[in-house]
């Protein structure tokens, strides 16, 4: 193939500026057409704008910023890209007017013009079914803004020649960007392995096991993440993220990993939807989050013994080093003595079913989550059973709290808060990799710079927490709850049954 030096735009709004900005900034030519011609105008107006700043900003040349902006050439019509060798569509996100736009474009374009749309959710495959040579369509995914989001994902349809996706790989590096490798499936990476984060947040929020704000604090300060899933989707918007839950869920024949919530449903017919409406799982005033007040911390009592269940073996050696820590020696008697507290450090369970399958004192059981470790300054959860008597919860909560760092009390929950929405998001980049939608080093990579998830991306992430107790956390939510949405990706399960690394590809490859 030649080197790809001109390219068209299809579509001016912000997704179509973007992709314009980075490539006239490669040295490469863009025409940029729109059907509103004063769309155009302003997306070059704009651009004009944008490099003007980055050279008051000392981060762009002035001879640059000119060279760039003489690089975006409006067209008037579509007939002005017979030249080039890409074009690249950014329109509204139908199918048949996608395809109908490639139609035309192909009585335009040369015969080895490749065709890309920049589609988040629609297939490729049935993009360049409207074509008589589907062999050039290709996806190329940017995200937005796509100056700062520096990741784009290049999808293979049915009968993309790779020799074309190979290209935009090169041209992505080319322009500053990260370029990952996807199959033809729903949401591709990113938004396919988004899902576990807001579907799961949901789901606990459901079943009150914690507000809002608790549980994105949680997935903040002990999870790791740099949002909870209620502050993504306020950002994000629900007019953006409903859809998107129900459209995948419905595109993988309503697989439970991926089932929505009504949460989402009711609010968005009453217009919470976030930021931008000034309300959504958060007020907003002048922009500024409001969130309640972390809770007083109780009185420790003066006497206390605390008794640590030995069922789990890592839950049971970090809650007890963590005791010293603190000052207390737990009881190491093999039943809790009479007065002492409870504690228990189950993997994936609630704390009445540990109670009831050891026959503990559920009055003054109390759940520690020990899965992301316990160190000073890292939010620590402590969960109640419908059985525990609030002396006990407050005389847990002051004693996880003695050294200062938070503790949030949540109710019984299988696999607390950060347990069950962490194991799903690991989870869900497994069985991406089972399907082969991806390689596993593309997954990471594509999750880790689209989504701004920690430890590297899910995989690595799963690495590091240890992949066993990842499936020790979904096996004991199935167990308990009875829902398939926990059912364990074979990619998990069998890489630890054989010791491997979750990012390890078979021995065939």
């Amino acid at each position: 193939m030649k080197n790809i030096e001109i390219i068209g735009v299809a579509g001016a709004g912000a997704m179509g500026r973007g992709i314009a900005q980075v490539a006239a900034q490669a040295g490469i030519v863009v025409r940029l057409f729109d059907v509103n011609p004063q769309a155009v105008a302003d997306a070059r107006d704009s651009l004009k704008k944008v490099w003007a700043r980055l050279v008051e900003k000392q981060r762009m040349s002035q001879p640059d910023a000119d060279a760039a902006l003489e690089r975006i050439v409006p067209c008037h019509a579509l007939e002005e890209m017979a030249d080039v060798h890409l074009v690249v569509e950014a329109i509204v996100e139908r199918l048949d007017v996608k395809a109908d736009l490639f139609r035309k474009l192909e009585e335009i374009v040369g015969p080895d013009c490749i065709l890309a749309s920049n589609t988040s959710s629609l297939s490729i495959t049935a993009i360049a079914a409207a074509c008589s040579d589907p062999a050039r369509v290709v996806g190329y995914h940017f995200f937005n803004p796509v100056p700062l989001m520096k990741v784009v994902e290049v999808i293979d349809g049915l009968r993309s020649d790779p020799q074309y996706g190979d290209a935009l790989m090169a041209l992505a590096r080319r322009m500053g960007h990260t370029p990952v490798r996807a199959k033809d499936m729903p949401g591709f990476i990113v938004n396919h392995g988004g899902r576990g984060m807001n579907i799961e947040g949901l789901k606990t929020a459901q079943e009150c096991v914690a507000p809002f704000h608790v549980i994105d604090a949680v997935m903040r300060e002990q999870a790791g993440f740099r949002m909870g899933p209620f502050e993504l989707m306020d950002l994000t918007g629900l007019d953006v993220s409903h859809p998107v839950m129900e459209s995948i869920y419905h595109q993988f024949y309503d697989e439970p990993r991926f089932r929505p919530s009504p949460i989402t449903a009711v609010r968005t017919a009453g217009g919470l939807l976030g930021r931008k409406t000034g309300e959504g799982f958060y007020r907003y005033a002048d922009g500024q989050k409001a969130v309640p007040a972390e809770p007083e911390v109780p009185a420790l009592p003066k006497k206390l013994s605390v008794w640590v269940a030995p069922y789990h073996s890592t839950g049971h050696r970090r809650a007890a080093a963590l005791l010293r820590q603190l000052g207390i020696e737990p009881a190491t008697t093999e039943t809790p003595p009479q007065d002492a507290l409870i504690i228990v450090t189950p993997y994936g369970e609630d704390t009445a079913s540990v109670v009831a399958e050891y026959q503990l004192d559920g009055r003054r059981t109390v759940a520690l989550d020990t899965f992301f470790g316990l160190e000073q300054g890292k939010r620590r959860v402590i969960m109640c059973s419908a059985a525990t008597e609030p002396k006990w919860r407050d005389a847990a909560h002051a004693l996880f709290a003695k050294d200062g760092t938070a503790v949030s009390v949540i109710a019984d929950s299988a696999g607390f808060v950060g347990q069950r929405i962490v194991a799903t998001i690991i989870n869900v980049a497994c069985d991406i990799a089972q399907q082969g939608i991806a390689s596993a080093e593309d997954i990471d990579l594509a999750i880790s710079l689209g989504l701004g998830y920690p430890g590297g991306g899910p995989l690595s992430l799963g690495d590091t927490l240890g992949a066993a107790h990842v499936l020790d956390v979904l096996q004991g939510m199935q167990r308990t709850t009875g829902d398939m949405r926990y059912r364990s990706s074979l990619w998990l399960q069998r890489r630890v049954q054989l010791g491997l690394s979750l990012r390890a590809h078979p021995a065939t490859e």
